[in-house]
């Protein structure tokens, strides 16, 4: 590598630390938006096994056999969920950003414009990945009470598939946190920005394999899910959680075990976290552009 090059090297690494410690700082001085990104997966998992867990019973024990308790079945899907709400947080962010001034003052730095996506998305994934730990240890919490103490084992993958869940939660948070950025710098509204977050993120929960198997989901659900990112990353965590292949909507059976799961779900959502963010990358780009002119 070439003095030049590695000059670049070294400040694109140090733009995204720039960038990174920005965002942290601002995130802890907003005590709401850390407690409530720490509270809601807990309200979350705790009321969605009380009210759900009953009714279904059945259908889960037809789908994945008797062995399989609806938290451990969950606890994926609200990891998923939690990362999916942080991630829509990353564009009502940017538009703060640019009420205050603050975006417009970056944008005549010199700072890169790839390292200012990644430094903001690094720090959305620091919260995502004490969330998920959360979510985990939650988890087993609910898990003691509901088998009477009698757990055996909570991650059949062990201390590997946890740190594989945290992997998956980040992998899967990217393409979102790119999608609510971009809607940031197009509307450059924080309501418009809400919206446009929310529009999708509730909706493509419930036509997923978040909270049931999708075998016994409405047909045209099935086709849904089948395109629908949130039905891969819950699977691909939800296969390191109990061990086995649980994906349904795409037939592969080429890797074997878990990889049948694993492999199709990063690659579809590793395909999303590059487009998207090539995107998020670009509208930064002619904002920088405009803010010249």
């Amino acid at each position: 590598m070439s003095t030049v090059e590695a000059g670049n090297s070294n400040g694109f690494l140090m733009d995204i630390w720039i960038n990174l410690k920005r965002w942290l700082i601002k995130t802890t001085r907003n005590p709401f938006v850390v407690v409530g990104s720490l509270v809601q997966p807990v309200i979350f998992l705790v009321l969605f096994t009380e009210i759900f867990g009953g009714a279904v019973g059945g259908a889960l024990s037809q789908a994945l056999g008797p062995d399989i308790s609806y938290v451990t079945y969950l606890t994926p899907a609200i990891i998923v969920q939690s990362a999916l709400v942080a991630a829509a947080g990353s564009g009502i962010g940017l538009v703060d950003d640019m009420e205050n001034g603050m975006f417009e003052k970056v944008l005549v730095s010199p700072i890169n414009r790839a390292a200012m996506f990644l430094g903001k998305s690094l720090s959305e994934v620091v919260r995502i990945v004490v969330q998920t730990f959360i979510i985990l240890g939650l988890g087993y919490v609910l898990l003691w009470f509901d088998t009477g103490g009698e757990i055996g084992t909570y991650i059949e993958t062990g201390i590997v598939g946890a740190l594989g869940i945290v992997l998956v939660a980040i992998v899967f948070a990217i393409w979102f946190t790119a999608f609510s950025n971009i809607v940031a710098l197009v509307t450059r509204d924080q309501e418009s920005t809400i919206i446009g977050a929310n529009l999708l993120q509730f909706p493509l929960l419930f036509v997923s394999s978040a909270f049931l198997p999708v075998d016994i989901l409405p047909n045209w659900v099935q086709t849904v899910a089948t395109f629908n990112p949130i039905t891969y990353g819950v699977d691909a965590a939800r296969a390191l959680m109990l061990g086995r292949d649980v994906q349904t909507v795409i037939d592969v059976t080429a890797f074997g075990g878990v990889w049948n799961t694993l492999i199709p779900s990063f690659a579809v959502l590793i395909a999303l976290d590059i487009a998207l963010g090539a995107i998020a990358v670009r509208y930064l780009n002619r904002a920088s552009s405009s803010s010249a002119q």
